[in-house]
């Protein structure tokens, strides 16, 4: 109860209505960032089945054409500072629906099949932006309107990338070898358009003031006390928190190992004789571990049975496991059984790895955070491609990407590790803190 003043009152009631609802309309930014994962990040999940057609297009070498994800994955981290700028300024809605248009139009512009660089520009630089812009605000949506069913939301919202890379992959294979590969981008490019729609779906948590509760302030002169405008300011001062730093590393070796299998499954199976569309199918299945792995593991996060660091370290080390096996027994059925394990794995890590940065900065500073995550992040997807193009040209073998991919993600768990250790012992200080202040006022704790 409110029984000081009427401001306070005034006060608390605002407080409670920026609550996160955990539910009502939440549902529907879930739903909306379950479209918006699903045509963003599982359309770049699938640039794989052009790699081939475009390598040969071009006459160029490996390395050169994956330049053409790597810049892709490279904007969509070096964005994500300016989308969480934007966001701030303007609104999600806003920042999703640019990102959509600039997704469709770098697909659209790319078709025109100028040059290799041209390609870098528009499926490169315009696809990557745009992605950043569509998903950043998702994510931040989905974070802002849940508190107790986050993991769970947020498993349901990514699970969006999934489902899309299972109807994609035999999908696009068909648009490629029907329309070509040019053919099939302006038709992606179409598809990604609904993300404008999405963007329209993304309602801002916090209710603008009636006129009337703002006129009755005025008269009872509390003008004053209105919240002031919000100020744009990127919290640079968070990388001061060695915690954060710790984990912006993580983030730098897992996406340098995270973006190399996708691209490069496709090829390794090409090159075990395998016929075009079982390399789609794999993708399909792929895609299908990845969903069952985050929502199992987005359960069990709810669950709360171990810390979310914790089980983050378990899972990236299993998944770096897996990729330094997957190479090694080259029958169908083998490959088979290590991409299941790999895309389940691969889901539970994405199923945590974002909201555990509410746990490192809290849920005022997530949208900086995830800004800085992202930013630091787009080193490690945008060097490994390449690293991993130019070992395949080296030893004309596709195995030493999975080598170099399970290495990065084994050598991240290490900085989970000492993330989780650091935030333990800073919680084992406040408790010390809290007992020592008990003590010293017990008046003050009988009062409380």
């Amino acid at each position: 109860m409110c029984t000081d003043s009427r401001a306070a009152c005034r006060e608390e009631l605002k407080m409670n209505s920026r609550r996160p609802p955990d539910g009502g309309y939440g549902w529907v930014v879930v739903i909306s960032a379950f479209f918006i994962m699903g045509l963003t990040t599982a359309v770049l999940k699938n640039f794989g089945l052009f790699f081939l057609d475009i390598q040969s297009h071009f006459q160029v070498m490996t390395s050169t054409t994956s330049w053409v994800t790597s810049t892709t994955i490279g904007m969509f981290h070096l964005g994500a500072p300016l989308a969480s700028v934007l966001t701030l300024r303007f609104s999600q809605r806003v920042v999703i629906i640019l990102g959509g248009l600039l997704s469709a139009s770098g697909m659209l512009l790319a078709s025109l099949d100028l040059s290799l660089p041209w390609l870098y520009l528009t499926m490169g630089v315009m696809q990557g932006l745009g992605i950043c812009f569509a998903w950043i605000p998702a994510n931040s949506m989905v974070s802002h309107y849940f508190v107790k069913w986050r993991p769970i939301a947020y498993g349901i919202a990514s699970s969006g990338e999934c489902v899309f890379a299972i109807l994609f992959s035999p999908f696009f294979q068909w648009l490629i070898e029907t329309y070509s590969w040019q053919g099939a981008l302006i038709i992606i490019g179409g598809l990604q358009l609904n993300l404008c729609v999405c963007g329209a779906l993304m309602r801002p948590l916090e209710a603008p003031q009636s006129p009337i509760q703002e006129t009755k302030d005025n008269l009872e002169g509390d003008a004053a006390e209105l919240p002031p405008k919000r100020k744009v300011i990127f919290q640079f001062s968070l990388l001061r928190k060695p915690e954060l730093l710790f984990y912006i590393l993580f983030a730098i070796f897992a996406a340098a190992g995270f973006f190399i299998p996708p691209l490069f499954l496709v090829p390794f199976a090409n090159s075990l004789g395998m016929d075009k569309y079982w390399p789609a199918l794999i993708l399909s299945i792929l895609a299908l571990a990845d969903l069952a792995g985050r929502l199992l593991c987005g359960w069990l996060a709810n669950m709360r049975v171990v810390r979310n660091l914790q089980l983050l370290t378990m899972v990236v080390t299993l998944l770096g496991v897996v990729l330094l096996l997957l190479p090694i027994n080259q029958s169908y059925w083998a490959i088979m059984v290590f991409v299941c394990l790999y895309g389940f794995l691969f889901g539970c890590v994405v199923a945590i790895h974002v909201t555990s940065i509410v746990d490192i900065v809290s849920l005022e500073g997530f949208d900086n955070g995830l800004g800085l995550f992202m930013l630091f992040r787009s080193f490690g997807g945008f060097i490994g491609p390449p690293a991993a193009g130019w070992l395949v040209d080296q030893t004309n073998d596709y195995s030493s990407a999975f080598y170099l991919s399970g290495a990065c993600l084994i050598s991240s768990a290490v900085f989970v590790v000492l993330v989780d250790r650091i935030l333990q012992k800073k919680k084992c200080i406040e408790a010390e803190d809290q007992r020592s202040n008990a003590k010293d006022n017990p008046d003050a704790e009988k009062v409380n």
